[in-house]
């Protein structure tokens, strides 16, 4: 991993959720956003909603809108979720599903959401509801590295719980066999750096935590040091852009996405928790200093007065636009941040 400056680990509190509001009604949440405004037009996702219940959850002090919200969320999930295990990704403003269910990657997001839900939720029915529609989807299985390895931390979520879930055991055992080994030269799991890269690692490690496999966390943590050898330029997150990352690409490319700021901040954290290496907890820092305008563009892509997230950090700025997606990408970043810190100064 690049050496960068020690960070002091100033204390960072979660955001507003005044633009998750506004994005969301009775039904779910709208998944793009044109500006602040929501366009209704597109309607629901799964992806988006699944991504939702997991930072709602996860909020260390729930308001009443937090808690109704989470209940939104956990009944579009339930209903997105068929009886064989598949999910449908998306919905219109009638509420009618205009997908087939397949085992996509929102199918990975539901599953890894449940299955944090099941254990995190803070009413007991909401736990319970949340089980019951996570042994329902763990009957699937994906061939997509992502879509498992999104959904692989839920089902280690649900197995520590309760590790008598022959659901969840299976699902964990199985998911991690989906994830490629990499090589040598390359260092990083695959041939080429996509999307939600650091992903992949959040669940190694999740699954090597819960089957106590020291192998595959050392995996996970030497692939993890060669994506932030990749995605790190002067000390700052210089993440892959929309096109993917060659062996090659050495520049910085845009358009940079929040949600693989997110995700390496999902796995810094949990890599913190697991090691208690300073070296993660500052990995997880520059995650959200990213979205505060540590960034290729030194572009600030998050307002911290709404919560909102921006769509894309561009060469010469950012994408106007505070979809769903973004918006959830800087909430969760934030969350872990406000964790780390508040214990870094209890």
């Amino acid at each position: 991993m690049t050496p960068a400056a020690p960070i002091v680990l100033a204390r960072f509190e979660t955001l507003p959720f005044v633009h998750l509001a506004r994005l969301s009604d009775a039904r779910g949440i709208f998944e793009h956003a044109d500006f602040d405004l929501p366009r209704r037009e597109h309607g629901y996702c799964l992806d988006d909603v699944a991504r939702a219940l997991l930072v709602l959850v996860r909020e260390p002090e729930p308001s009443e809108f937090v808690a109704e919200l989470t209940q939104t969320c956990l009944r579009f999930v339930d209903a997105a979720i068929v009886a064989d295990g598949r999910a449908h990704n998306r919905m219109n403003t009638d509420g009618e599903w205009t997908d087939q269910p397949t085992t996509d990657d929102w199918w990975g997001r539901a599953v890894g959401a449940l299955g944090i839900a099941a254990v995190r939720a803070p009413l007991a029915m909401t736990r319970a509801r949340a089980l019951r529609v996570f042994t329902r989807a763990a009957q699937q299985r994906s061939v997509e590295v992502r879509s498992m390895s999104f959904a692989l931390p839920g089902a280690a979520a649900v197995l520590r719980a309760k590790p008598d879930s022959w659901a969840a055991h299976r699902l964990v055992t199985t998911g991690v066999a989906v994830i490629p080994h990499g090589t040598s030269t390359w260092g990083w799991l695959e041939r080429r750096l996509r999307y939600g890269n650091a992903s992949l690692v959040d669940a190694l490690l999740a699954a090597g935590e819960v089957l106590h496999d020291k192998r595959l966390i050392r995996r996970a943590l030497s692939a993890f040091e060669a994506l932030l050898e990749l995605e790190t330029r002067d000390g700052r997150l210089s993440v892959t852009g929309t096109i993917g990352r060659g062996v090659g690409d050495v520049e910085p490319q845009f358009d940079q996405q929040p949600i693989e700021v997110a995700a390496i901040a999902e796995a810094a954290a949990r890599a913190f928790a697991m090691t208690g290496d300073p070296r993660w907890s500052e990995v997880v820092i520059r995650a959200t200093a990213w979205f505060l305008g540590d960034n290729d563009s030194a572009t600030v892509m998050v307002d911290l007065q709404t919560g909102a997230g921006f769509d894309g950090l561009e060469a010469d700025g950012r994408n106007e636009n505070r979809g769903a997606e973004s918006t959830l990408a800087a909430l969760a970043t934030f969350q872990h941040a406000h964790a780390l810190t508040t214990a870094a100064h209890a």
